[in-house]
């Protein structure tokens, strides 16, 4: 008879079915756990790919000979390590073959591209003029280089690529100047709006244009009241050099400064960007003085060279005069309007030129030729009184110490003649 063991163990014995079930559910089980360990192992031993983030630079080009290459030019650089090199965005491509291109010039209505390409190729053009090169480095958070990155090559597509062009105040530069502005969230703006040097738009602009003199009398003939306010920083970075040097200033919210390193590419073979440009004011005004008197006391008979002498001075006087009052009526160019050497450069001065040809003839001019130059002369001694005032001055008492003098003794000339005249 079996023990009571005996028939426990009989009874807790399984038959061969449910062994051999039991048997699969572990295998399997120990199947799940390898595989398991086996993707633990794989996760462990694989690193994670980090985010790739591009690197964000500053070109600043040195001046040039050509004349819109005399305020110098920049770029922003892009070096995205996944790209065989970096990709510059040039902001100051123009096509002047393309249809239309000079009368949107001359209406003030110009329009330039961006133009992404090869910091390689973008090279070459300065490298064979002589231009020099130099990159900034900046420390971007990388959601803002990654952002900026991005919003270029966006703005570089045909479509959207193209800007209305103005020299001081939408430019290479000032594009330059508000992408990054905008991706440091306003950084920029905030550290250089409240800080002026006292310079203004021309002062900036003779100074550029000096090494060049026919560029220089057109800057400073032509630029109107607008032009002669003092310039906080953040307007003076029209300029690529002035951007430069105040990026250098820009301290990021934890303190880091903003340019991380600096690089010079190339370097500078032609003439170094000038440092002067004004005017001496006692040089014209003695030049003014002493033409007048020269005017004023030529004799008589010599009357007929000093009508073609006058008659040149007019002319010269009034052609300007008429491309000035053009461009404030008819352009877009709002660097131009409202120039008071309109007072100076008088387009009635090109009435003028019958009454010295009727001299040169040998003949009087007539009452209405007289009349005209004390007309002419009055309207030149206007141009003094907005000297004073405080809200629109323009810088141009040079102009009026040279040109009033010779308005007065032309005049003098001529309205003081006793003779009767000849209608």
């Amino acid at each position: 008879m079996p023990s009571t063991r005996d028939r426990l163990d009989a009874g807790s014995a399984m038959n061969p079915a449910q062994a051999h079930q039991l048997t699969r559910l572990m295998a399997r089980f120990a199947a799940l756990v390898l595989l398991l360990a086996c993707c633990g192992l794989a996760s462990a031993s694989t690193p994670t790919t980090p985010t790739v983030v591009p690197r964000i630079g500053v070109l600043t080009m040195g001046p040039g000979e050509v004349f819109w290459e005399r305020f110098g030019h920049d770029a922003i650089v892009v070096d995205d390590p996944t790209q065989a090199e970096p990709t510059s965005y040039n902001f100051g491509y123009f096509d002047m073959e393309e249809p239309g291109f000079i009368p949107r010039f001359l209406r003030g209505r110009m329009e330039y591209m961006l133009v992404a390409l090869p910091l390689s190729q973008d090279l070459d053009y300065y490298r064979q003029v002589g231009r020099g090169v130099h990159l900034q480095w900046l420390d971007l958070d990388p959601a803002q280089a990654t952002a900026l990155a991005a919003a270029l090559a966006e703005n570089a597509k045909p479509e959207h690529a193209r800007y209305r062009y103005d020299y001081f105040t939408s430019n290479c530069t000032t594009k330059v100047r508000d992408a990054l502005n905008h991706a440091l969230g306003g950084l920029l703006l905030q550290q250089t709006e409240s800080r002026s040097t006292g310079d203004t738009y021309r002062s900036e602009s003779l100074r550029l244009a000096s090494p060049a003199p026919w560029m220089w009398l057109g800057f400073d003939i032509a630029l109107g009241p607008s032009n002669d306010r003092a310039l906080t920083r953040w307007q003076q970075d029209f300029l690529p050099r002035r951007l430069a040097d105040d990026l250098r200033t820009i301290r990021r919210p934890d303190g880091r400064p903003l340019v991380s390193s600096e690089i010079e590419l190339l370097p500078q073979k032609q003439a170094a960007e000038p440092t002067g440009g004004g005017v001496t004011l006692w040089a014209w005004l003695l030049a003014g003085v002493v033409s007048a008197l020269v005017v004023a006391n030529i004799h008589r008979r010599h009357d007929r060279p000093l009508a073609a002498l006058a008659g040149l001075f007019w002319l010269l006087c009034g052609l300007p005069g008429m491309v000035l009052a053009l461009a404030w009526a008819c352009t877009d160019h709002h660097a131009l309007w409202a120039n008071r050497n309109l007072l100076l450069l008088n387009p009635l001065c090109l009435l003028l030129l019958p009454g010295a040809l009727s001299v040169l003839r040998g003949r009087l001019p007539s009452h209405s030729f007289k009349a005209l130059l004390l007309a002419v002369v009055v309207i030149a001694g206007l141009a003094c009184l907005p000297l004073w005032l405080q809200v629109y001055p323009q810088r141009n008492a040079h102009w009026i110490a040279l040109l009033l003098p010779l308005h007065a003794a032309f005049a003098w000339r001529w309205v003081r003649d006793p003779r009767p005249a000849r209608a």
